[in-house]
């Protein structure tokens, strides 16, 4: 394994990195206020999955093509931030019968929320790029274990901490959702506040340089 100081450099920058205010807490925190404090988990759990889609790609070294060619690059990113708009549009177009099924816990929800929040980690070139720039100034070629084996350890410590963080995040909007829940007003408005910040964070990613 790569040496004490190297590791404690390496759980203190994760850390920064982790709470530091992003995409992946947004979009937690976006899914909680339109649905719901259970949809915010399923969706940070989600992203956690996602997540390790980029772990073992940058420790078979996949996430390089992305640099090697830069027109795949910009399709992958181009995909998500469309769904991300899509997501969010989706939002704003829901029935008003939605609102009654706020007070409560709608599974649909939770697993729509699951199975969309996977899509958009997958589709996020950019934890693939973070991954591959990152990772690497922790990793010891001389240590015992493996390079690869290396990436999927210090990978798998980073999803842990980033989805840390993204729970820590639901759980703050979900205080301020089960305030708010009892009046319909209200969840109108959550839920259209959630829209926008999907939106947002589509044209974000879409306008944001490689």
């Amino acid at each position: 394994m790569p040496s004490t100081e190297l590791l404690i450099a390496f759980f203190a920058t994760t850390a920064i990195f982790a709470y530091i205010p992003g995409p992946a807490m947004l979009y937690a925190a976006a899914q909680t206020m339109a649905r719901g404090r259970w949809s915010g988990l399923t969706a940070a759990l989600g992203i956690h999955l996602g997540g390790y889609v980029h772990v073992i790609a940058a420790a078979a070294g996949l996430s390089v093509l992305f640099h090697a060619v830069p027109t795949l690059y910009v399709a992958v990113k181009l995909a998500g931030a469309l769904y991300l708009i899509w997501l969010g549009v989706s939002l704003f177009r829901a029935r008003a019968q939605d609102d009654a099924v706020m007070p409560g816990i709608e599974p649909k929800s939770a697993r729509r929320a699951f199975f969309e929040s996977i899509t958009v980690e997958v589709l996020n070139p950019k934890t693939a790029i973070f991954f591959m720039a990152f990772l690497p100034q922790f990793i010891d070629a001389s240590a015992t274990l493996p390079v690869w084996l290396q990436f999927l350890v210090l990978g798998t410590i980073v999803n842990l901490m980033f989805s840390s963080a993204d729970v820590t995040c639901v759980v703050l909007a979900g205080a301020m959702v089960t305030r708010l829940r009892r009046s319909s007003h209200a969840q109108r408005l959550m839920r259209r506040a959630g829209g926008a910040v999907l939106v947002g964070l589509g044209v974000h990613v879409a306008l944001q340089k490689s």
